[in-house]
């Protein structure tokens, strides 16, 4: 490889024309058959795991409460959130290619940023509904009515959809240098922004935004959780302690798996670590940590567990009818 080889500008408008080319998770051609199955499958129990969820709060009316129409959010942002990583990883290796179009690489790093920052906020805003309802249960239903559910996804959905169109529109205004291979199975921002010449502003505004988007969420996730710790160890009853804790578990669970394999994505991939590591935190981020969160939060729950089974059972009877 030539010592001059970043001196080659290429001007956006080449890029436009010939597209990247995504590596994919390995090299090895008799490993993708491999890959492609484990994917599918894994992407498939995403998809009906968090359909079943979604399908289960909507059809019984005893969770029609603000928490599973959060749980149901953040079943249906999760579905999009692995479509938009998985499926053209899917359809590349499937079609033996690896390209990827500039204005697919753009969009697919817009739906990227915009799922990841709206888990972010929909995880943040079920820890205040937590908050809410353990530590100040007798105004809970007045105050998180179905108004302000609405508006707290609604804003989450704006903030997002904002965010992401401001890091897209940054880079856009990149110019690439001669390396078009993005070293990844998806469009991921840090990714891209490496291989342009020019980077201090998208850099710089990156690890701000991060920071504040990532940073804000999770002070308000930290600090519901400590009134709600606090509360909980003033109960009287153990019952009370243990209903309370129960309700919590399957939340935080969920947290920390998705702040650890998305912190794990952002130091992962600096240039000095191996991009093996980089690939098995970018994998638990997109794909299994929305994979487990309806066994996260089914498991644990009987109302759920219910639900379940009313729509597994109008399902058969439907079949047994028609």
């Amino acid at each position: 490889m030539p010592s001059n080889h970043h001196h080659h500008m290429v001007p956006g408008n080449y890029t436009q024309n010939s597209g990247f080319f995504l590596q994919g998770l390995s090299k090895e051609p008799e490993l993708q058959p491999l890959i492609f199955g484990l994917f599918l499958s894994m992407y498939l129990i995403t998809v009906f795991g968090n359909l079943l969820i979604i399908l289960a709060a909507s059809s019984d009316s005893h969770l029609h409460t603000p928490m599973y129409f959060f749980l149901s959010n953040l079943s249906f942002v999760d579905i999009c959130f692995t479509t938009t990583t998985i499926l053209k990883m899917l359809i590349n290796i499937h079609t033996r290619s690896k390209v990827i179009s500039y204005e697919g690489c753009i969009s697919q790093m817009y739906f990227y940023i915009l799922f990841a920052v709206l888990d972010d906020f929909i995880l943040s805003v079920m820890a205040y509904d937590r908050f809410l309802a353990i530590c100040h249960p007798l105004h809970y239903t007045v105050i998180m009515n179905p108004r302000l559910c609405g508006l707290l996804v609604l804003v989450s959905w704006i903030i997002s959809a904002l965010h992401s169109l401001l890091e897209s529109l940054l880079v856009l205004r990149l110019s690439f240098c001669m390396d078009l291979e993005i070293p990844h199975f998806f469009c991921e921002i840090k990714q891209i922004v490496q291989l342009a010449c020019d980077t201090f502003l998208n850099d710089t505004i990156m690890y701000f935004t991060a920071l504040l988007i990532g940073g804000g969420p999770l002070a308000g996730i930290l600090y519901s959780y400590s009134k709600i710790i606090s509360s909980i160890h003033g109960m009287a009853s153990a019952g009370g302690k243990y209903k309370a804790l129960s309700t919590c578990a399957s939340h935080l669970l969920v947290v920390f798996l998705y702040y650890c394999s998305g912190v794990g994505v952002y130091l992962s991939s600096t240039p000095t670590h191996s991009s093996h590591l980089s690939t098995i935190a970018t994998v638990m981020y997109t794909v299994v940590t929305p994979m487990l969160n309806p066994f996260i939060y089914s498991l644990r729950n009987k109302d759920i567990k219910r639900a379940l089974k009313k729509v597994i059972q109008m399902a058969v009877i439907k079949r047994q009818v028609t």
